[in-house]
C-alpha cells in the first residue's frame, strides 16, 4: 500500500478510538476501572475478527487478545500490546480529533478562544516535523493518542499483514489493555496462558525512540489528623492539618519536583493535596532509575515526616508507600535479542533509532518481570495528558513501518 493510503487507514482508526471515553479511574475498585474501557474493547474485538485475526477473545477483566499464526519455520511466538484507556489527568470524553495537513511550521490553532495554540516554542519538536500531518484534539479534551495511537499502528499493521500473506512472519500475539495509566494494566493479565517468547508496547512518544529502561516507581500517601479548637484561642492548643500537609509538600526540595528533572533523575511529585483543619492528606509518586536512589529519596521524606511530627506534636501523621512497578532493565538485559531486533527494524524504517530512558512506566515493565521481556517503541506522540496533546501521522507510519519490520527480524 501507498505511505498516503497507510497514513489515512492510520488517522481513521485513531479518529474512531480516540472519540470513544476510555479514561481510567485510579478511585475505583472494579477490573477494569471504569465501565467504559468495554465499549472500545467491544470494538477492537470486532475489528480484529473482521480484518481475519484468529483466536479473538475479550475476557472478564477486559483484555482483548488475538493471534496470527506464522507462515516461516521459527517456532517463536512475538506480541504487540497497547493499552486501551486514557488518562484520568485530563478530560478523555468527547474528543475531537482535528488534523492538520502538512504542517508548514509556526503556529497550530488548537482552541485559540481558550489560548491553547501549539508553536515551536512551548513545543520545540514540533521543529523536527515540518511537511507532516499533525493530529490534535479541539483545546477540551486531552487527545488520547497515548495509547490509541498504538492501537491503530498494531491493527493496521496486521490487517496489512493478512492482506499479504507471503510477507515472512512468526507467530503473532495481540493483546489490548485496560488501566495502565493507573499502574493496573497488567495486574490479571495471565502471561503464562498468553505464552509468547517477547513482546513490544507501541506506547512511545518522540520519532524513533526505542526504550528498553523506566522508572522504579512507588506510591506515596501521607495522612494527617489534626486538632481543631476556636482561632482566638489556638496557640498551643491547635493542629492545623491543611496547613501541615501544605507545609510537607513544600519541604521537599525542588531540585527533585517533576519540573526541574529529566533524563535519568528521579523525583517525587505530590499530584494531590486536600483536607480541612482535622484531617487532610497528600498522595503522589516518586520515582527514579536506579532503585537505591529511589530507596534514599524515601529516606529523606521520611526524615521529613519525622520533622514535621515533633514541629507538631499535637498532630498525627501517618505515611504509607506501597510498590507500583520495577525497571525493566534488568530483564531486558538478559534477553538482548529483544532489543538488538527492534533496533534493527527501526533502522529498516529509515531513521535512526533515540535509545532512552521512560520517564514513567508502561504494561511492558511489569510483563518483563512476568516473564515476557518488553521494550517500548515509539508512536510520534507528543505532550501526552493534555489538550496540548499532539501526534505526527507520518511518525505513526514510521512506527508502522517498524512493527513490520520486526516481524521480519523474527524470522531470521
Amino acid at each position: 500500500m501507498e505511505k498516503q493510503e497507510i497514513k489515512n487507514k492510520l488517522f481513521s482508526r485513531l479518529d474512531k478510538y480516540c472519540r470513544i471515553h476510555t479514561t481510567s479511574d485510579p478511585r475505583s475498585e472494579t477490573y477494569p476501572s471504569s465501565k467504559n474501557q468495554k465499549d472500545l474493547a467491544r470494538v477492537l474485538d470486532k475489528e480484529l475478527k473482521e480484518i481475519g485475526m484468529k483466536n479473538v477473545s475479550t475476557d472478564k477483566y477486559c483484555y482483548v487478545t488475538a493471534f496470527l499464526p506464522g507462515n516461516v519455520k521459527t517456532k517463536k511466538t512475538i506480541a504487540f500490546l497497547a493499552h486501551m484507556d486514557v488518562s484520568p489527568a485530563a478530560c478523555g470524553k468527547g474528543v475531537k480529533p482535528k488534523i492538520h495537513k502538512n504542517y508548514k511550521g509556526g503556529p497550530i490553532d488548537i482552541n485559540s478562544k481558550k489560548g491553547i495554540i501549539l508553536t515551536p516554542t512551548n513545543c520545540p519538536p514540533l521543529k523536527e516535523h515540518i511537511g507532516d500531518d499533525i493530529v490534535t484534539a479541539s483545546g477540551d479534551t486531552l487527545l488520547g493518542a497515548d495509547n490509541k495511537a498504538g492501537i491503530s499502528i498494531i491493527m493496521t499493521a496486521m490487517e496489512y499483514l493478512i492482506k499479504n500473506p507471503n510477507l515472512p512472519r512468526p507467530n503473532i500475539k495481540i493483546a489490548f489493555t485496560p488501566d495502565e495509566e493507573i499502574g493496573r494494566g497488567t495486574e490479571k493479565f495471565d502471561v503464562k496462558k498468553f505464552a509468547a517468547d517477547a513482546g513490544y508496547t507501541f506506547d512511545g512518544d518522540l520519532k524513533g525512540a526505542v526504550e528498553a529502561e523506566n522508572f522504579n516507581a512507588d506510591f506515596v500517601e501521607i495522612n494527617i489528623k489534626g486538632k481543631s479548637v476556636h482561632p482566638g484561642t489556638a496557640k498551643n492548643a491547635m493542629a492545623n492539618a491543611a496547613r501541615i500537609a501544605a507545609e510537607i509538600c513544600s519541604s521537599w526540595p525542588e531540585n527533585m519536583t517533576p519540573e526541574n528533572t529529566d533524563g535519568y533523575d528521579g523525583f517525587i511529585m505530590f499530584d494531590e493535596i486536600k483536607g480541612n483543619i482535622e484531617n487532610a492528606s497528600l498522595s503522589g509518586i516518586i520515582r527514579e532509575h536506579d532503585i537505591k536512589k529511589l530507596k534514599k529519596m524515601e529516606k529523606l521524606l521520611l526524615k521529613i515526616i519525622e520533622e514535621k511530627k515533633q514541629k507538631y506534636p499535637l498532630s498525627q501523621i501517618n505515611i504509607n508507600i506501597k510498590e507500583q512497578y520495577r525497571n525493566m532493565k534488568s530483564v531486558i538485559d538478559k534477553n538482548p535479542q529483544v532489543l538488538s531486533k527492534l533496533i534493527k527494524a527501526v533502522k529498516k524504517s529509515g531513521i535512526e533509532p533515540v535509545i532512552k530512558p521512560i520517564r514513567g512506566g508502561t504494561d511492558g515493565a511489569r510483563l518483563s518481570f512476568m516473564g515476557l521481556p518488553c521494550p517500548n517503541v515509539f508512536t510520534g506522540g507528543y505532550n501526552y495528558h493534555g489538550p496540548y496533546e499532539w501526534i505526527s501521522l507520518d511518525s505513526m507510519y514510521l512506527s508502522y513501518k517498524t512493527l513490520i519490520n520486526i516481524c521480519e527480524e523474527w524470522t531470521n
